[in-house]
């Protein structure tokens, strides 16, 4: 069953309902009055069984609506053994054990015994009452005919039974149309849904509006589909530059090996420069495989973020390329940089290793690499060629390099993966000249005090 059927089926039963407990309300609400009525009229005409007089039937019942004829109420009195004394119209009225009961009781502390009750004489419906006599002999029967009462009844009955179709009708038209509004931008939206996964096209605009629950889900999803645009658009593009980056390591690999194989007797020294540079190869290839494992790794990571001395990290890291690289590498510490923040351990450290490992290859002076530590920040700087002004907003690009440094090793990824461990962390990286000569490269993240 649709959602649009629910909604409509929901209304009409609501509607329903509602109508049903009005209607059954306004009959019993009627019923109890005009029973209410008659009770009280035949209550204040049974005082006396004399019918002399002018018009007996409006003198003795007051109760009674203007109009009604004598063969409406009957009156009949009975002995304390329940036999007949007087019946108006010759009519008897029903005598019961009841009947006899009250026409041998005696009034007491003012109260005269009664009772009213629903009978049937020649086929049609009254409404009885017995009541004790005040001399004490016998008691009063008065009947009024339910006809009339019943007739008024059953038209209401009728009225609230078409009423009740009539609202039903106009509920479950309407209870349609409102859940056709409702749900019509959900179909749209469902249908987009449907294509998307049918076609695998991200490009699918979904034309929603409003404010509502609806409109914000037709816009968040035109958001997510976008989103994964243009993630299936960067992950073409990586495949794209990562296919074209690995043909030049494997191109010279094949070609180095096909070398080999062709002469055996190769002198020594070009030997050693053909397996040299298939070290190298082989090396710069793992390195590019390495990168491109790491950079949708880090995007993905599990890594639980924790508390973290930025110092300390910088430090560690540091470490590691001295002893690796035998370069001087100076960590210089700012006031305020004690504060923890908040990362993923393996993440920062890879961004710190990846800023000291591209200031060691471009800085060919075998002076020392400056670190700087400040609040959330690592500066890394270098005294190599610099950057191209040019090039300074494509720095982080993937697999971007710069002219005069696509004779360095390397894949492009390394800055890369720095910028995108920054804005993981909520922060971003950044990249300027370093005064006197060479770059300064680094990131920042927000601390606790951001």
């Amino acid at each position: 069953m649709s959602l649009r059927v629910k909604l409509a089926l929901a209304l009409v039963l609501l509607t329903t309902a509602a109508t049903l407990a009005i209607g059954g309300w306004s009959y019993v609400g009627t019923s109890d009055r005009l029973y209410a009525e008659i009770d009280r009229s035949l209550q204040d005409g049974s005082v006396s069984t004399d019918r002399s007089g002018p018009d007996p039937d409006h003198d003795k019942y007051p109760g009674l609506a203007t109009g009604v004829g004598r063969e409406q109420v009957l009156l009949q009195t009975i002995d304390a053994n329940g036999q007949v004394i007087m019946a108006s119209s010759g009519v008897a009225l029903p005598v019961e054990d009841a009947d006899r009961s009250i026409a041998t009781a005696t009034a007491s502390r003012g109260s005269v015994p009664s009772s009213l009750r629903n009978v049937s004489i020649d086929g049609q419906p009254y409404r009885m009452l017995t009541k004790a006599r005040d001399n004490g002999e016998g008691a009063t029967q008065t009947a009024r005919s339910l006809a009339e009462t019943l007739r008024v009844l059953e038209s209401l009955r009728n009225f609230v039974i078409v009423a009740a179709l009539v609202v039903i009708a106009a509920a479950a038209a309407i209870g349609w149309l409102i859940a056709t509004q409702v749900t019509r931008r959900l179909v749209r939206l469902t249908e987009a849904a449907e294509e998307v996964a049918i076609t695998g096209r991200l490009d699918i605009e979904v034309p929603v509006g409003g404010q509502d629950e609806a409109g914000r889900l037709g816009t968040a999803f035109n958001e997510m589909l976008t989103a994964l645009g243009r993630s299936k658009d960067s992950q073409q593009r990586l495949v794209q530059d990562a296919g074209h980056e690995l043909r030049t390591p494997l191109t010279s690999l094949r070609t180095n090996i096909s070398v080999l194989r062709r002469h055996d007797d190769l002198p020594p020294e070009t030997r050693t420069r053909v397996l040299s540079d298939l070290d190298l190869e082989t090396r710069e290839l793992t390195t590019l495989v390495n990168e491109l494992v790491e950079l949708p790794t880090d995007q993905r990571s599990d890594e639980v973020a924790e508390s973290l001395d930025l110092p300390a990290l910088v430090e560690r890291v540091s470490e590691r390329t001295r002893r690796r690289t035998g370069r001087t590498v100076l960590v210089q510490v700012g006031p305020g940089s004690d504060v923890l923040v908040t990362g993923r351990p393996s993440a920062l450290e890879r961004a710190v290793s990846n800023l000291l490992d591209n200031a060691s290859k471009f800085d060919t002076s075998g002076g020392a690499i400056d670190v700087s530590v400040e609040p959330g920040r690592v500066t890394v700087c270098d005294r190599g060629p610099g950057i191209d002004p040019a090039d300074l907003p494509r720095v982080f690009d993937r697999f971007f390099r710069a002219v005069n440094a696509r004779s360095q090793p390397g894949s492009g990824l390394g800055l890369s993966i720095i910028a995108d461990m920054a804005r993981g962390h909520g922060g971003e990286a950044f990249a300027r000249n370093r005064d006197g000569g060479g770059a300064c490269v680094g990131f920042q993240i927000p601390t606790p005090g951001d």
